[in-house]
């Protein structure tokens, strides 16, 4: 799925971590599909059906992801960049805002953990026939 051009110049010139940069880590992660379940704004990441992660094309400066809930808490905290997804179960998404305040390092971690977080609840059975 392509990223419309505007939207990645904007990326490119006034954010450190882009939306493009998103997806590419997303969708290097094994088993990782891309659709747009809900309108053509929302682009969702899913290992064996399930989100781990979304991109909002209509805000390019803000992605989605799952989150350990102790996790979400202490990462809200530290960083104001960091809050409770809007339209998700806060105890569980959080919403980032790609504005550099949070490390581009610790987004990649944050999407790892947020497709970890979907894995370890897979039946043990797709585990094993994936791996």
């Amino acid at each position: 799925m392509a990223i419309p051009k505007i939207l990645r110049t904007f990326a490119s010139k006034f954010l450190i971590m882009h939306i493009e940069q998103f997806r590419e880590i997303c969708m290097a992660l094994p088993m990782t599909t891309e659709d747009m379940p809900f309108d053509d704004t929302l682009v969702a990441f899913r290992v064996h059906g399930k989100i781990f992660g979304c991109l909002l094309l209509d805000q390019p400066d803000m992605v989605v992801l799952k989150c350990d809930p102790e996790r979400a808490i202490e990462l809200r905290g530290t960083y104001s960049a960091i809050e409770g997804a809007y339209h998700w179960n806060k105890k569980y998404w959080n919403q980032i805002h790609l504005n550099g305040s949070v490390p581009d390092e610790l987004i990649r971690e944050l999407i790892e953990h947020a497709y970890q977080e979907v894995w370890k609840k897979l039946p043990k059975k797709l585990r094993l026939e994936t791996t």
